[in-house]
């Protein structure tokens, strides 16, 4: 069921619009045509909303806003909609700041979602819980310790339900909340939280999965699974080549070009219940 979906992204070659940060841009685009997607980055409100209407699916990154793009995500993201398109949410540093946390308040209450993709920090900020984000990639230490708590979790799915979105909170152990099942992905490695811009590169493919699929939590499993499998095939050849966190993310993007559905088979750890 997991190893199919890459299949289907590189038979259909989705295109996928992101709006996205200028931090991370350039990998998000690379690890889309890795992993047999097309990627197109249009933030300008002149021509988000003609953009997405040739696309596949949106994805919208709040990591770097600003007064210029955050039109462009109320006017993509309203195309979207109309358009039966999935939409998929990084609501990067929520609770870092409040322009982040209203911005993505108020995204969610405008546009219908299929994924919300964050850390813990993140997603409990959005969804009302506290949070202590320090930065944009920070999440709560304590959060972090082993398996997530059980009030943590009914938090992630009363925002699910709150929402109509799948829920992909990513940590040591990632964790895919849909309306039947809550998917745990004990894939990855530690040094891929030593990468600026993993998270970000894990909402694009997660929009390149779902615009190749039917059922959003079996898309955004599949992506967390397969971006986990390639983290870990990616710190093996740099344990074997040498390097540090620059070639690392090099790796990364190239153990997706490289993923095939056996490998995946073979080694995606998903939990189902």
């Amino acid at each position: 069921m997991f190893a199919e979906s890459l299949n289907d992204v590189r038979r259909i070659c989705p295109l996928v619009h992101c709006i996205t940060n200028y931090v991370t841009v350039n990998d998000c685009a690379n690890v889309l045509l890795a992993c047999g997607a097309s990627p197109v980055m249009a933030d300008d409100e002149r021509e988000a909303e003609d953009i997405v209407s040739i696309a596949s699916s949106l994805v919208i990154n709040i990591g770097t806003l600003n007064s210029r793009t955050i039109p462009s995500m109320f006017k993509a993201g309203r195309r979207a909609n109309e358009l039966s398109l999935p939409v998929i949410l990084d609501p990067v540093g929520a609770g870092a700041s409040e322009l982040r946390t209203r911005t993505a308040m108020e995204l969610m209450g405008e546009i219908d979602f299929s994924v919300i993709r964050g850390n813990i920090s993140e997603i409990a900020a959005i969804a009302g819980g506290e949070s202590k984000t320090r930065g944009v990639d920070a999440s709560d230490p304590g959060l972090l310790d082993g398996d997530l708590s059980a009030d943590i979790i009914t938090l992630i799915l009363k925002l699910r339900e709150k929402t109509g979105a799948v829920i992909t909170v990513t940590g040591p152990k990632d964790i895919v909340a849909g309306e039947k099942c809550l998917y745990t992905i004990k894939n990855g490695h530690p040094m891929m939280s030593k990468v600026s811009g993993t998270g970000c590169m894990l909402s694009a493919i997660t929009g390149a999965f779902c615009a190749a699929a039917s059922d959003m939590a079996v898309a955004a499993a599949s992506a967390a699974g397969m971006f986990g499998v390639a983290g870990e095939l990616a710190f093996e050849r740099l344990t074997l080549e040498g390097g540090g966190t620059s070639a690392y993310r090099s790796y990364i993007i190239d153990e997706v070009s490289n993923m095939t559905p056996e490998k995946m088979r073979e080694a995606v750890k998903i939990e189902i219940r």
